[in-house]
C-alpha cells in the first residue's frame, strides 16, 4: 500500500530516536500508524510534531480527559474531510471512552451523539474554532465556563483543534489513508 505522494523512508534509515519511537508504538498496539511513516521523511519536522502531540493529547486536565481530547480530533477532522484522522482517532476514542459507537457518532452528527451537555459544548466551540475562526469572539468561551471547563482546558481545546487543522492537512497533502487495524479497534470487547 503507497501511504504517502512523498518519500518514505526505510525504517533502518531512520534516526535512532525516531525508530526507537516506531518500535514502542509497533510494540503497544502491534503495528505502525502510517502518519509516523509518512512525517518521517523530514526527521526534525517529525519531532516537533509528535513532540507537540504527546504534550496535547498524552495529558489530563481536570475537565479534560483523554477520551474528550480524541472526540475533539474526530469531529474536527470529520469537518476538514480528513478520513485518515477520523478513522485513527475514532478508533483511540473508542478505545478511551469504552463505547464503540461514540466515534462513529460524533464523526456523523456530534449533536445526536452519546455525550455530556459538557462535551456537547466543548465540540460546539471546537467546531466553530476549526470552521470559522475568525469568528470566535469571547462570549463563545462562556458556555465552556458554565460548564465548568477551566481557562487551561479552554486553552488545550483551542490547541487540540489547532494542531489538528495542521494534521488534517499534511495527511491531505501526503494522501494518508488509515491503516486497516484502525477500522477494528474498540469496536468489540477484548476476549
Amino acid at each position: 500500500m503507497v501511504i504517502s505522494r512523498f518519500p518514505v523512508p526505510d525504517r533502518a534509515d531512520l534516526p535512532e530516536d525516531i525508530a526507537a519511537r516506531l518500535a514502542e508504538v509497533e510494540d503497544k498496539s502491534g503495528f505502525v500508524p502510517n502518519v509516523f511513516l509518512a512525517l518521517a521523511h523530514r526527521p526534525a519536522e517529525w519531532r516537533a510534531f509528535f513532540a507537540y502531540h504527546d504534550a496535547l493529547m498524552d495529558t489530563e486536565s481536570t475537565m479534560l480527559p483523554k477520551a474528550d481530547r480524541e472526540l475533539i480530533v474526530v469531529a474536527t477532522s470529520a469537518a476538514n474531510g480528513c478520513l485518515y484522522c477520523v478513522v485513527a482517532h475514532g478508533a483511540i476514542a473508542r478505545i478511551r471512552a469504552r463505547n464503540p459507537r461514540i466515534a462513529d457518532q460524533v464523526a456523523t452528527d456530534w449533536r445526536k451523539a452519546e455525550i455530556t451537555d459538557a462535551q456537547k459544548a466543548m465540540l460546539e466551540f471546537a467546531l466553530r474554532l476549526a470552521r470559522d475562526p475568525a469568528s470566535v469572539v469571547p462570549e463563545h468561551l462562556d458556555p465552556l465556563r458554565e460548564h465548568g471547563f477551566t481557562e487551561d482546558d479552554i486553552w488545550d481545546i483551542g490547541s487540540i483543534v489547532s494542531f489538528f487543522a495542521m494534521s488534517n492537512r499534511l495527511v491531505h497533502l501526503a494522501a494518508v489513508p488509515p491503516n486497516d487495524e484502525f477500522y477494528l479497534m474498540g469496536r468489540l470487547p477484548k476476549g
